[in-house]
């Protein structure tokens, strides 16, 4: 869920706190502060700043018992935050992530480096430049992001070249890998994983993708420098495959792969299960395949 930048949780807690005492519906019984902090599922704080401030405008008064009551609030400014049509929770620290890496994600495909200031980008997104600094490390760690001194963070851009040598190491590297990993690789694990690839029921319906087969592989080999090259170069890759299974033609396609490799493999049909893991790293990437030439 989003909210206007720089809603704080006691702000959303005051404005649909504030609508509900004005409609008189959808109220905690009895309104305290502890029946309200379990009804936002937070902790007393927020509410109590909420209250104050509800308090302060004549919206709730302290009644008897530690309890509050409904009052009459305040004609002016300070009563138009509670005169709004709906109100919205503040937006959690992973969904905030998660739209600032998709967004980077999006402008990195449009293959032009840029660079990104810490305070628009955190103006933009409705955080303190901290948290947004936090984030950006992150996804420096994926490799999406990279910071200079004294310049800001330099957006790494998408080119065609540089995943068409990546699928080519990363095809050698995880054969080699599934090679080491054949008399390790457990069913149970493998059923999960199957599982976990499910084709959709109805055409309403989305299909779900499991990726981890292949760290999966890779941690089976047990080999270093394997490990080392996916943990140094796949998460940016990462990123964009995700992105990638948004589209739902993509996606099917993923699980069908998936699915084919794992049951090859389930069944003991090892070169079978190599050509499929072949052609899934070779042929699965049909959005990204046509980013930059236009189609």
């Amino acid at each position: 869920m989003s909210v206007k930048s720089g809603m704080t949780l006691a702000q959303y807690i005051e404005r649909d706190l504030g609508e509900r005492v004005r409609r008189r519906r959808g109220l905690p019984e009895p309104l305290t502060l502890a029946a309200l902090a379990e009804h936002y599922q937070v902790s007393v704080t927020p509410v109590r700043q909420a209250v104050d401030s509800l308090v302060a405008q004549g919206v709730l008064r302290k009644g008897d018992n530690r309890r509050l009551v409904p009052g009459r609030p305040t004609r002016g400014k300070a009563t138009q935050g509670t005169r709004r049509r709906s109100a919205r929770p503040p937006e959690s620290a992973e969904a905030t992530t998660r739209r600032i890496r998709e967004d980077l994600v999006r402008a990195s495909l449009r293959g032009r480096a840029r660079f990104l200031r810490e305070e628009a980008s955190a103006k933009r997104y409705g955080i303190s430049r901290s948290a947004l600094r936090n984030v950006f490390h992150e996804l420096a760690g994926q490799g999406l992001l990279e910071h200079v001194p004294r310049r800001g963070w330099r957006l790494r851009p998408f080119r065609q070249d540089d995943m068409r040598a990546f699928l080519e190491v990363r095809e050698s590297l995880e054969l080699k890998a599934l090679e080491l990993a054949r008399d390790r690789l457990e069913p149970d694990r493998l059923e999960r994983i199957l599982a976990g690839n499910r084709m959709p029921r109805s055409s309403t319906d989305a299909p779900r993708v499991d990726n981890s087969l292949h760290a999966y592989i890779i941690e089976c080999a047990g080999n270093p420098y394997i490990r080392d090259f996916f943990e140094r170069h796949a998460p940016y890759y990462d990123l964009l495959f995700e992105w990638e299974d948004l589209d739902r033609e993509a996606a099917l396609e993923t699980v069908r792969q998936h699915r084919s490799i794992l049951v090859a493999l389930l069944a003991g049909r090892w070169s079978i299960a190599r050509e499929e893991l072949v052609r899934h790293i070779r042929d699965n990437h049909p959005v990204l395949s046509r980013v930059g030439k236009g189609g």
